[in-house]
């Protein structure tokens, strides 16, 4: 048995004898092998031994308000939804599969509807999942129990703040327990923005040559932003930020394979930091939010809201980027020189129009697939993929940090992800049978 932050594994995980992740705390040196992006050996063992054992993001609970309300999601390769149950107004979160042949039931990425009707042979199903409607029932004469073929429930769903995960493994920890330290960031995000928030519709979806950990390590590296977004900065500078005070903060690790950058930066943020960039008609608006999070955080914590960056790594594939916007964003790969890609934003439910339009704008210009950062990124993350291709060099260095107390810029998040993902995958991490 594996124990993980004070909690026992359910899957026993045997160690690999020549791990793919090397951390070597004397020489403060830290390696992981390049197979562990190229491998298809090493994708199909931790789409089961990863994927299958951890809790995954699947939605906010803002996305499905109404009784009805769903929204249709692909998590780890595997089809599901969420929807609203109409009599418990629970959050249900069902496989996407058809109890008689198998096919979508399912079939848009979201609305409301009372039923859910497979095209097939037109067995339907209602939002708590239970079998309402089987064509021609006489004609089944032997005795078929219709009541245990409602809807597949995944094995277990939680939410907290309003994120809704769910898992495949029956007899993984609650998620709470899961989340350890991450939970202490995903408050900040939540109560900076009020207390009440809500993913706002529509998606940025893309996908790209390269594999899902190399996004993972991306979205929070400080150490390429200055060499690889050169753009982005100039830009800033020619509206009018001040970047002269640089980029100061942290990395810090939060167990269970979860970590995240905190740092000050001369750019503003809508929870509530002005710079000129906003108006001066957001100025007011701005100081109001910072003195009510004062009023009811203290000066320290509403200075934390308010002034300071976080690029938070849920394990194995959640970021939420809470900088200029707040970018919630998934990753998987479908194929180990693949990445699929879905990122939302996140708002206050009460945001003034002008702080809304500008979110918007920094969500689009800064993250998304055509702004500034993302292409820049892709371009990075293809390369590197490109090389690994070239052979010569076998291991990536992630050792930026060891032997001080880690910085912004530095990589101890990234071996937190790291050291997780060595211990999940066990001896299928192994570099005798990697390739």
């Amino acid at each position: 048995m594996s124990t993980v932050e004070g909690w026992t594994a359910a899957i026993t995980t045997p160690t690999a004898r020549n791990p793919l992740v090397v951390d070597n705390q004397e020489r403060n040196t830290f390696r992981v092998h390049r197979t562990a992006m190229t491998s298809e050996k090493i994708h199909r063992a931790e789409v089961e031994r990863v994927f299958g054992h951890s809790w995954l993001y699947v939605g906010h609970e803002s996305e499905i308000p109404e009784p009805g309300d769903f929204v249709r999601r692909n998590v780890a390769g595997r089809p599901i939804f969420m929807v609203r149950g109409a009599k418990s107004g629970n959050v249900n979160v069902f496989h996407n599969s058809c109890t008689h042949r198998g096919a979508l039931v399912c079939r848009q990425d979201s609305g409301n509807s009372k039923v859910f009707q497979c095209f097939y042979h037109a067995w339907s199903f209602d939002s708590e999942g239970t079998l309402r409607g089987v064509p021609d029932r006489e004609g089944y004469s032997n005795g078929l129990k219709f009541e245990e073929l409602g809807l597949a429930r995944v094995a277990r769903v939680e939410s907290y703040r309003g994120f809704v995960f769910a898992s495949y493994d029956p007899d993984i920890v609650d998620l709470a327990t899961w989340l350890a330290g991450a939970k202490e960031y995903i408050d900040l995000v939540i109560d900076g923005c009020g207390g009440s928030v809500e993913i706002i519709k529509g998606t940025n979806e893309y996908s790209f040559d390269a594999n899902y950990k190399l996004l993972v390590e991306n979205s929070a590296d400080g150490y390429h932003a200055n060499s690889t977004h050169d753009t982005y900065f100039k830009y800033l500078v020619s509206l009018g930020t001040d970047l002269q005070g640089g980029v100061r903060g942290q990395a810090v690790t939060l167990g269970n394979g979860h970590a995240v950058i905190e740092y000050s930066s001369p750019w503003g943020r809508p929870v509530a930091k002005w710079e000129p960039l906003f108006g001066e008609q957001a100025k007011v608006e701005i100081e109001r939010i910072r003195t009510e999070l004062v009023e009811k955080y203290g000066e320290e914590r509403a200075r934390k809201m308010c002034e300071v960056n976080r690029n938070l790594i849920i394990y194995p594939n959640l970021i939420i980027n809470d900088i200029m916007a707040v970018t919630v964003r998934t990753m998987f790969s479908p194929a180990p020189n693949r990445v699929d890609v879905t990122a939302w934003e996140l708002a206050p439910t009460d945001e003034v129009p002008s702080l809304r339009d500008r979110r918007l704008d920094s969500f689009l210009t800064f993250l998304g697939p055509g702004g500034f950062a993302t292409p820049d990124d892709i371009e990075a993350l293809e390369s590197c993929q490109q090389g690994f291709t070239s052979g010569g060099c076998e291991w990536n260095d992630i050792s930026r940090g060891m032997g001080r107390g880690p910085m912004a810029n530095d990589e101890e998040q990234m071996r937190e992800f790291w050291r997780r993902w060595q211990q999940q995958m066990g001896d299928a991490a192994d570099l005798g049978g990697a390739r």
